[in-house]
C-alpha cells in the first residue's frame, strides 16, 4: 500500500497538470510523455522500493 501524502486537492491538481501535459505533449506522443515523467519523478524519489511499490498499485489499480 502506498502512504499517501498529498491531500486530495493536491491529488487532484496534480491529476489536471498531468493531463496537461498529456494534452501539451500532443497525440501519439502520450506514452513518452508518460515515460519521461515516469523516470523523473522515480529519480527524484530515490528509493527503489516506493518505485517498485508504485508501479505495482498502477499496475493494481487499472481495473
Amino acid at each position: 500500500m502506498i502512504t499517501k501524502t498529498l491531500t486530495t486537492t493536491q491529488l487532484e491538481e496534480t491529476y489536471d497538470r498531468i493531463a496537461e501535459g498529456i494534452d501539451t505533449a500532443g497525440e501519439g506522443r502520450e506514452a513518452l510523455f508518460l515515460a519521461k515523467l515516469s523516470l523523473a519523478l522515480a529519480a527524484m524519489l530515490g528509493d527503489p522500493v516506493k518505485i517498485r511499490e508504485a508501479i505495482d498499485a498502477a499496475l493494481r489499480d487499472l481495473g
